[in-house]
């Protein structure tokens, strides 16, 4: 019996689809299942978002609230990386923040995946990868790159304009799932505004007083290796900023724009009692003058579109620091955490009732000035990861 030709090739080609079908899937799933903090000496407690706000429980926005309680009473604090999952530095420095910080004094909150469901897939189209690894002191660690924006399978389609609900703005619509336009967030609202809602919550009903929110942008972005605060949090943003200059840290300083609504230094600030900060570093994998994206680039943060960009003046940072070239992941931690030490020891000089006192944590030095230039990418942050 003769078999048509075009049978066979039909037949060949299901069966590579089903392939790629179960190959995906099981990527798709792997995905949903996130590398966590290793629990450091100083973590006393780790719960639920939705132990504040049980909207959130057994969906994809519910994520691990750590918590690290001092000795001595005294302020609160939050931190918050994985806003945007594509922003590596932020949720790095959440890690590098459990896995070493001893409180003595006060409390704090840290959550590494604030926008959980954002970390859970990637940008295809963008480019990047879905994983980077770094050699700890446990051995090879792997990570997640995510998404700036929350996974379309929690929450689609997208409407072509999104308006935010509190203020009445507009904006593209694909910023419905942007966790940082979604601020205050709403009980009864979209999948993310109910994560945006949880976290104020949870500051709410903790009474936190400081709340850090950690980004990248790209060189070419005006807003960059800065610090944008709401107005009630400008005075210790000021001392923090002066004490970071002092220091040899580039650092702008940016009151929040009162028309600019949804983001944590705005409507965290004006829905809450805390004083909301808002901190950015230079990533070459944000911008639009990039070349491809790789491990090489995220952590090591260099790029040769980059270095002609700075030639042709394109760039709002300088490409090189400190006789090294492009913005490794030790610097951008290193700004971050060096950051918050700072800033919280302005809130403590003025809230004395309020004081928050740690130790353990490295900072700017530690990660990038006394680095050995052969392990900067990731393997020097990496020695301080469990």
């Amino acid at each position: 019996m003769k078999i048509n030709k075009r049978i066979i090739t039909a037949c060949l080609c299901l069966a590579l689809s089903i392939v790629v079908c179960c190959v995906t899937g099981v990527n798709f799933l792997a995905a949903r299942e996130l590398p966590m903090p290793v629990k450091g000496p100083g973590v006393t407690e780790v719960k639920m978002l939705s132990d504040w706000f049980d909207g959130l429980k057994d969906t994809n926005a519910d994520t691990p609230v750590y918590i690290l309680e001092g000795s001595e009473p005294g302020g609160k604090m939050l931190i918050l990386g994985g806003t945007h999952g594509n922003e590596p530095s932020g949720y790095m420095s959440a890690f590098t923040f459990i896995e070493n910080a001893v409180v003595e004094k006060g409390t704090v909150y840290v959550i590494p995946y604030t926008n959980r469901s954002g970390m859970t897939h990637n940008d295809p189209g963008e480019g990047n990868m879905q994983y980077f690894t770094l050699q700890t002191q446990s051995g090879p660690r792997t990570f997640r790159f995510g998404s700036r924006a929350t996974n379309p399978i929690d929450q689609w389609p997208d409407p072509d304009v999104y308006v935010h609900y509190a203020s009445g703005q507009r904006l593209s619509g694909s910023e419905t799932r942007n966790i940082n336009r979604a601020y205050p967030g709403r009980a009864d609202g979209t999948f993310t505004e109910k994560a945006a809602y949880g976290v104020a919550e949870l500051i709410r009903t903790e009474d936190v007083g400081l709340t850090f929110d950690l980004h990248e942008a790209s060189p070419e972005y005006p807003v960059i290796n800065a610090t944008v605060a709401h107005q009630d949090a400008m005075e210790i943003a000021s001392e923090g900023c002066i004490n970071l200059l002092l220091e040899g840290i580039e650092m702008s300083l940016e009151q929040s724009p009162t028309n600019f609504h949804g983001l944590t230094h705005r409507e965290l600030g004006d829905y809450t009692d805390t004083m909301a900060i808002l901190m950015e570093t230079a990533n070459a994998a944000q911008g639009r003058l990039r070349g491809k994206t790789s491990q090489k680039q995220v952590m090591g943060g260099q790029d040769k579109c980059y270095e002609k960009g700075e030639d042709l003046g394109m760039l709002y940072v300088p490409w090189e620091v400190n006789g090294i070239t492009g913005h490794p992941i030790e610097e951008r931690c290193g700004r971050h955490l060096q950051g918050i030490y700072e800033y919280s020891l302005a809130y403590s000089n003025a809230n004395p009732d309020k004081q928050i006192v740690y130790s353990g944590v490295p900072g700017y030095a530690d990660l990038f000035l006394n680095a050995d230039p052969q392990y900067l990418g990731g393997s020097w942050l990496g020695s301080y990861l469990k």
